[in-house]
């Protein structure tokens, strides 16, 4: 349990599970299964007490480079509960394959990759660099599910 304990040394609490949105149907499951390989569909921030959070709209317009940075921190939180709940231990994971990083971005923002950076920073503080480091892409889109600033998905390994 080396990963929940760092999680409880550094003081942060992974958000519990929450039904989609009514106004929002997602007709698939948030983390798929198979074989040794995990895929995590793709999410946005939420609060420790699981509701969804802000700040909303485009980088860096209406949230600031800072503020989106803390959103992809958010989404690993929230992922990590996802895991926590799939996998019953967090060690269970032998490596972070893949991480998908989709900015509603102004259009030109060149800067889509630091906003991500929020996320792998966490992940490689709580996970070894061995299993922590991961592949990743960054891209910029027009506009993301409920205006949040950034959604995330991941592709790993498991035992």
């Amino acid at each position: 349990m080396k990963v929940e304990a760092r999680l409880e040394e550094r003081g942060l609490v992974l958000p519990p599970e929450t039904p989609p949105r009514p106004d929002f149907p997602t007709p698939f499951t948030r983390v798929r299964m198979s074989r040794n390989r995990l895929f995590v569909a793709g999410q946005g921030p939420k609060d420790v007490d699981g509701s969804y959070a802000g700040p909303w709209g485009k980088v860096p317009s209406e949230v600031s480079l800072e503020q989106g940075q803390e959103a992809a921190r958010k989404i690993a939180l929230t992922m990590l509960g996802d895991l926590q709940r799939a996998l019953g231990d967090l060690d269970r994971i032998t490596a972070w394959m893949f991480v998908h990083g989709y900015v509603n971005a102004d259009p030109g923002y060149e800067k889509t990759t630091l906003v991500m950076n929020g996320f792998s920073d966490l992940i490689l503080e709580l996970f070894d660099r061995e299993v922590g480091d991961h592949a990743r892409s960054s891209i910029g889109v027009a506009a993301l599910p409920n205006n949040v600033p950034v959604i995330i998905a991941v592709e790993l390994e498991y035992q």
